[in-house]
């Protein structure tokens, strides 16, 4: 009976011990296998230099009609329609941004996608072509696309966008103010009444009725996003009436985040310089300027859309929820803030 027990004493140790050893074998193998993607995580990027990635001048010259297609640009601009690659920071989001067809808005809208959140984009209704190739992109990430055509300078139209985004999307959480009128004039001789009217109406008085009409329905946690411009704070004498509207955009962003931000809501703004978009080619830069765009900075060259996607996504996540009142620039190198 002793040597039975001993031997079944035996065949228990021997089995638990190959139990055991097998439970370390696939620890350690799990550890390894965990110290491979690691390390496959921790490889470094391709250093990218910034000065030689994309386009620099001298440009073609080009002329379109206002308000342009970035599909009809020579280069075309970069929205980082192949390059973004999203990880869910905006998942579950609702977000209406106005000059969503191209630019800075098509970027916006491209990386919210594909960051997860459902998008409601606005342009003028000439800018059909480009729009509809960002409602494609943000579909074929598998989130909701809704188109809104129309003239922001009308009052009761920016109501309307905004009820039919809130429709569509069954809320909203992110509004980005983006869209803008820029027509260069030697002097301010040249600026008419209608054309100062025009600006300041669709840079100035837009975002006022918009967020208007969407404050109602945001709730905490929710993020305003204005563009402003470098032009804000170092203004070119051929801009004086679009200039006067980016300083008004950096100071609305300002005071409306002090009054919004106890209520949960924070308010911000992105200040690009030189940007390749088609608010240059439509009246936006003069020929001799369009031909050097971007050359003066730093980088020795203009910014592509793309280039701020990731900006506009950090001021709407909510990792970034202290960041309030701030406007952040986009330059080259050449300016504040």
């Amino acid at each position: 009976m002793a040597d039975e027990g001993r031997h079944s004493m035996s065949r228990r140790q021997m089995v638990g011990g190959t139990a055991t050893l097998a439970a370390a074998s696939l620890t350690s193998a799990t550890a390894k296998g965990r110290e491979t993607m690691a390390a496959d995580s921790m490889r470094p990027e391709q250093l990218v230099d910034p000065t030689q990635n994309y386009p620099k001048p001298p440009f073609d010259k080009q002329s379109q009609p206002w308000p342009g297609l970035a599909s009809k640009m020579s280069p075309r601009p970069d929205h980082g329609e192949t390059t973004y690659k999203g990880s869910g920071r905006l998942a579950g989001r609702k977000a209406l941004i106005t000059g969503g067809d191209s630019g800075m808005g098509r970027a916006a809208a491209i990386a919210y996608a594909r960051e997860g959140a459902d998008v409601a984009i606005n342009y003028y209704p000439t800018e059909e072509p480009d729009a509809q190739e960002v409602v494609a992109l943000i579909r074929a990430e598998g989130r909701q696309a809704v188109a809104i055509p129309g003239d922001l300078r009308d009052e009761r139209f920016c109501q309307q966008l905004v009820a039919q985004a809130l429709d569509a999307l069954g809320g909203l959480d992110i509004i980005v103010n983006n869209a803008a009128r820029q027509q260069t004039r030697q002097s301010i001789l040249d600026v008419s009444s209608e054309d100062f009217d025009a600006t300041m109406k669709t840079n100035i008085y837009a975002p006022f009725w918009i967020i208007k009409a969407a404050l109602p329905h945001l709730k905490p946690g929710s993020a305003i996003i204005g563009t402003s411009s470098e032009q804000a704070y170092d203004p070119s004498p051929d801009l004086y009436d679009y200039a006067q509207t980016k300083a008004a955009t950096m100071n609305y962003v300002k005071s409306l985040a002090k009054q919004l931000g106890p209520k949960g809501i924070r308010v911000n703004a992105v200040a690009p310089g030189p940007i390749w978009t088609p608010l240059q080619v439509s009246g936006g830069a003069t020929m001799e300027k369009l031909e050097k765009f971007g050359g003066q900075t730093p980088l020795g060259r203009p910014g592509q859309p793309a280039e701020l996607g990731s900006i506009y996504v950090q001021l709407a996540a909510a990792d970034a929820s202290y960041a309030n009142g701030q406007v952040y620039g986009s330059s080259g190198g050449a300016g504040q803030p």
